[in-house]
This record gives C-alpha cells, structure tokens and sequence, in this order.
C-alpha cells in the first residue's frame, strides 16, 4: 500500500472528482459491514448508487427476484453513470484500503456481508465471519458477482480452510487480470 499510495491518491482524486462533478450526495459511502467473528464495522467505499440508494434495494430484490444474500443486483437501476465505470474497474473500493489499514479487512478474504444479508443466512453459511474479511477473495476471482451465493460461501469456507501466504499470494495475482477483464462486475 505505502509503495502504491501516490498511485492509489492520484486515482483516488480523479474518482473522487468525477463523483462530484457528476451530482449531489456523498464523494465517500459508508456502510455497516460485519467482519471477523460478526463484529460490525463501518466500510468505506466511493459511492457508485444514487443517493438514500439503500433504502430502495428491497424492493428491487423483490421485483428482480434476485437471491437478497448475493451482494450485487444485475442491471441495478440505482448506480450512476460514473459508478458504473468505477465499479467495472473495482476504483469504487480503493477507500477499502482505509479499513485495512484500521484491521478490519485484509487485502485478501471472504467478502463483507451487511446485516441483512447476515439475518438471512443459514447457520452453515456463518464459517464466512470465521476470518476477517477482504478487499478480494477466492470467490471475486472465480465470477465475482456472477457466483451463486452458496458457492461463494463454499469458496469462502475453502478459503479459510486452506489459508496460506501462497494462496493469498495466487488470489492477488489473479485478481488483477480479472479486474482488468471485467469478469462478473456489475
């Protein structure tokens, strides 16, 4: 992060002005997320939604008929023209990096769930909270946003079953390529 962070503040200036230039709200969105061992915590990210977005989400999982666990709705009306090209690239999660440098993520984990998605899980699906969660997982890196919840929670369990520096390390390195690919961003 210290070798990268001109890069990461330059990036971060330009997002940050677009979001700006684009319309009223917040530059930074703040979300309650729940972390290692179900602790919440206050996740950082650049807003990509309409402003009071959130309070819109149920009744767009109810008309898509989207599963309401998976973290992502395909096609959401609610994310701005500037938010989509952030979120295509993964640059709406460079204030991320805030929360792993405070200890609540790490670069490498399962993803953040919100409490409601948490409120509707099975008791299998909580090994998920068993690590702290990440900027990118095994399961960002095998579809993103296109994976089924139950096998991102699989890929979750594996993940924190399996962990070693090696496979962090392979998760990273995968990463990037996939960004750059888009591959399940939406």
């Amino acid at each position: 992060i210290v070798i990268f962070s001109p890069l990461i503040l330059l990036v971060s200036g330009m997002v940050a002005l677009a979001i700006r230039l684009e319309g009223e709200g917040p530059v930074i969105y703040t979300q309650e997320r729940i972390g290692l061992n179900g602790k919440p915590f206050q996740m950082f990210k650049f807003r990509s939604m309409i402003p009071e977005a959130d309070k819109l989400r149920e009744q767009l999982v109810r008309e898509s008929g989207e599963d309401p666990r998976h973290p992502k709705l395909k096609d959401d009306p609610r994310i701005t023209r500037v938010g989509r090209l952030i979120r295509m690239t993964s640059m709406d999660e460079l204030p991320n990096l805030w929360n792993i440098l405070r200890g609540q993520m790490s670069l490498v984990g399962p993803r953040p769930p919100t409490p409601d998605e948490v409120a509707l899980y099975e008791p299998w699906h909580m090994q998920r909270l068993q690590t702290l969660p990440g900027l990118t997982g095994l399961w960002q890196v095998n579809g993103r946003s296109d994976v089924p919840f139950d096998e991102m929670c699989l890929l979750d369990i594996y993940y924190i079953e399996n962990w070693s520096v090696r496979l962090d390390a392979q998760i990273l390195m995968m990463t990037v390529p996939r960004v750059l690919l888009r591959h399940g961003a939406y």
